[in-house]
């Protein structure tokens, strides 16, 4: 099983539309067919020093393996993702994960 954790921070986190525009654009991702299962939302509201709740979405997307993670990320859906998306952000981190 390949694991892709995307953590996403908002340029201007008290602009709603922008927040809307970026969780539509994420859900858009969970139409790629080699994604097995899809888990997307904000941090949750639990909180200790070793938890980092300062991204303002995650989407953990499940993947057979490498090889359906490489499908995701020259999919169509994923490049207008980007295009239309990136300008909404500014940080994202991502921790890919062989389980």
């Amino acid at each position: 099983m390949f694991v892709h954790n995307v953590f996403f921070w908002l340029k201007d986190k008290e602009n709603e539309e922008a927040k809307a525009a970026l969780l539509a654009g994420i859900k858009s991702l969970e139409a790629i067919e080699s994604i097995k299962s899809v888990y997307i939302g904000p941090p949750a509201s639990t909180r200790r020093p070793v938890i980092d709740a300062t991204y303002d979405f995650a989407e953990i997307l499940i993947f057979d393996d490498e090889a359906g993670h490489d499908v995701y990320q020259v999919h169509p859906l994923h490049k207008k993702f980007v295009e239309e998306c990136a300008h909404l952000w500014e940080k994202v981190v991502i921790y890919d994960v062989e389980a």
